[in-house]
């Protein structure tokens, strides 16, 4: 009876190898069925009835100032030329007369 005891000795361990396999089988349904999926929604957008925004024909008057204290416009044939005070101030009053919307 001793023999037959050790002989037919009680496994303590689960075999997880066939969960593993149908894990397995399971992953690769979902990663084939996955990208056949609908990813979204069909939805109706309203048409839009404004126009495009027009670009904007008009440079800006750019009035820079450098560490000497020289003035620039960015207006005239040399817009790299340093200019005097009186300068600046009758090309600025020619361009905002000429286009009053000038920035």
């Amino acid at each position: 009876m001793a023999q037959t005891s050790r002989g037919r000795r009680l496994m303590g361990e689960i075999n997880v190898v066939p969960y593993i396999d149908v894990m397995l089988v399971l992953l690769i349904i979902f990663m084939i069925t996955a990208p056949l999926l609908t990813q979204g929604v069909k939805v109706d957008l309203p048409k839009a009835g404004a126009e495009p925004l027009e670009a904007q024909r008009l440079q800006p008057l750019v009035l820079s100032v450098d560490r000497q204290g020289r003035l620039y416009l960015n207006l005239g044939a040399n817009p790299q030329a340093p200019l005097d005070d009186d300068t600046v101030a009758a090309r600025a009053t020619a361009a905002l007369q000429r286009d009053p919307e000038t920035q």
